[in-house]
């Protein structure tokens, strides 16, 4: 686990800072890659299905470099911030690496996004170059950067776009035709194209740049998940991002025979850290089932290329183990994988080891603005732990626990917000200094806005969001613990809790819960099992069933949504009865 320091007071003080792991790296993206490049070249990289494409590490830099040197031929300098937005592809990966290599800003766009989330993106990260694929399914983005951007049927470049005048190039390319040489609008640029401007650019151009390069640089901006409001654009580095993924690769076990099968989006910092660079870190190979989530094609794409780690957030796990043909698939192989990105259930945890094999599974937290793992959980711990908890801080970081009225420091086991210390935290939002100040304190304390507790051993429970406390008639609630009962009802597939406003009591609780599928009951049934278990203003006066929730593309439920959408349904119901 590394060493441990903790600072005492009258009681055992919460903070932990874990130190005696090996050093933190000092080099860049582009260095590593190489590094692993030149000791793997022909073990694979990446494994794209739904492309029918495999690229070797040798491959995968060969591609690289072509692309450096047509961003390079475009004119794009150290700093300069060029966005993505696409679904999963190899394309993507070779973006990230080739940005990296000349110290462009890779800017991260969700490829769930429409027009306005699109102009957010654009504008907060005033971005100078856009990468992107021509469509998906009923996301036509071509048409939507059109719909911003109406100079695009104009074949002049460098673009002048009235709604964005940093934006001077946009290069389009179709995952399933790498070769694509016609262009879906006149202003576009082909993926062909950009490779052809390098041509002329010598590689001593290439070299020129990696040795002007510095660990600390800013290289990826990601947004916030929008689980609360409006994204904020997260400024990371070279040396955020490298060291994160070091040690969660290590704390994986991860070596160059390791498969991982990655679900994830790239776009998220759990797709584009924990599963992109730890793979690129280890040169273990990047197994991409399609280009988003499908529980079928996962549970293919690890049996066929008999993957032995697979990522996802709980509703991943949740969608393939209900799968029809489950049982089917050969998941043998498994062995590891880490689930993050919202409360893990004791059940579903203790299914995913059992029937998909994952003995080794690690349970994850984090954030963007860290880079974004904070913690894990370590193979060996018990099951109770690895239930309970999410695991001890990751190496050379601090973690405290603190009373968010006062800032001071907790005891261990009492219940605060959150916060974290280290290479992980991030540079701040971009452009945003009052935002960055109101997050990361004088001390350089990351303000996580997630309630929890740490443990005598350094463990740590969430146990909600500070914004997401309910305050009813007085009483402090915390909506992660009513969740945490209610997946123990043998009828409850999901459920999200969240305080609506209430005249008389301030706040009142409100349930939405999704049933396994095949099961019946009624809200006032739900509301019986809770009485006599949970305290009785614990109890959910509102319970919703409903067939989905809001989510976020990496499946995170959008609570703000729920509350607005609840809040506005009461009410509705209110003025009928009147």
């Amino acid at each position: 686990m590394g060493n441990e320091r903790t600072i005492s007071g009258g009681n055992r003080s919460s903070y932990v800072h874990r130190g005696r792991a090996r050093p933190l790296v000092g080099a860049t993206i582009d260095a590593v890659f190489r590094d692993v490049r030149a000791r793997f070249p022909e073990r694979e990289a990446i494994v794209s299905i739904s492309q029918s494409r495999r690229v070797t590490y040798a491959d995968l830099d060969r591609e690289v470099e072509r692309l450096a040197r047509g961003l390079l031929g475009l004119g794009l300098a150290r700093g300069s911030r060029v966005g993505i937005w696409s679904t999963d592809n190899i394309e993507w990966v070779v973006v990230q690496l080739a940005t990296a290599r000349i110290g462009a800003v890779l800017v991260n766009i969700n490829p769930a996004y429409r027009t306005a989330e699109l102009r957010h993106s654009l504008t907060r990260a005033r971005v100078e170059a856009l990468l992107m694929i021509p469509s998906f399914k009923t996301s036509d983005y071509v048409g939507m950067l059109a719909d911003l951007c109406p100079e695009l049927d104009k074949p002049e470049r460098p673009l002048a776009l009235q709604a964005f005048p940093e934006l001077r190039h946009a290069v389009v390319w179709d995952p399933s035709c790498p070769e694509q040489t016609t262009r879906p609008a006149p202003g576009l640029v082909t993926w062909q194209e950009l490779i052809a401007m390098g041509t002329g650019v010598p590689a001593e151009r290439i070299e020129q740049r990696r040795a002007e390069l510095d660990p600390d640089d800013p290289i990826n901006i990601q947004f916030t998940s929008g689980t609360t409001g409006l994204p904020k654009a997260v400024v990371l580095t070279h040396h955020n991002l490298v060291n994160n993924a070091r040690f969660t690769a290590e704390a994986l076990g991860f070596t160059e025979h390791d498969r991982l099968c990655v679900p994830i989006p790239f776009y998220h910092c759990f797709g584009m850290v924990v599963s992109t660079l730890v793979c690129l870190t280890r040169g273990a190979a990047i197994v991409v089932p399609g280009p988003h989530f499908e529980p079928g094609d996962t549970l293919r794409a690890i049996a066929d290329e008999r993957c032995t780690a697979v990522h996802g957030v709980p509703t991943m796990f949740i969608a393939e183990l209900g799968h029809p043909r489950f049982f089917d698939f050969d998941l043998s192989s498994l062995r590891t994988g880490i689930m993050a990105g919202a409360p893990c259930p004791p059940e579903l945890l203790k299914r995913v080891i059992e029937r998909m094999g994952c003995s080794e599974i690690l349970v994850g937290y984090g954030q963007t603005e860290a880079s974004p793992i904070t913690h894990l959980t370590h193979k060996d711990d018990d099951f109770t732990r690895r239930v309970e908890t999410v695991g001890v801080n990751l190496p050379h970081t601090e973690a405290k626990v603190v009373d968010p009225g006062t800032g001071s420091v907790l005891p261990c086991g009492a219940q605060g917000e959150v916060c974290v210390r280290g290479y992980h935290v991030m540079r701040g939002y971009f452009e945003q200094p009052e935002a960055t100040g109101a997050t990361i304190d004088e001390a350089g304390w990351l303000h996580t806005g997630d309630l929890g507790a740490i443990d005598a051993d350094g463990y740590l429970r969430i146990t909600g969001r500070l914004k997401d406390m309910i305050i009813r008639g007085g009483e402090n609630i915390y909506p992660a613990e009513i969740e945490a009962f209610y997946y123990e009802h043998p009828k409850v597939e999901t459920v999200a809790v969240v305080g609506i406003p209430d005249e008389r009591m301030g706040e009142e609780v409100i349930a939405w819960i999704r049933l396994r599928e095949g099961e019946t009951a009624d809200p006032e049934e739900l509301r019986e099992y809770a009485k006599g278990r949970i305290a009785h203003f614990k109890i959910p006066k509102h319970i919703e069933l409903v067939d989905k929730f809001p989510m976020t593309v990496t499946g995170k439920i959008q609570k703000f949504k729920i509350r607005e959408l609840a809040a506005r349904r009461l009410a509705g119901s209110a003025a009928g009865s009147e």
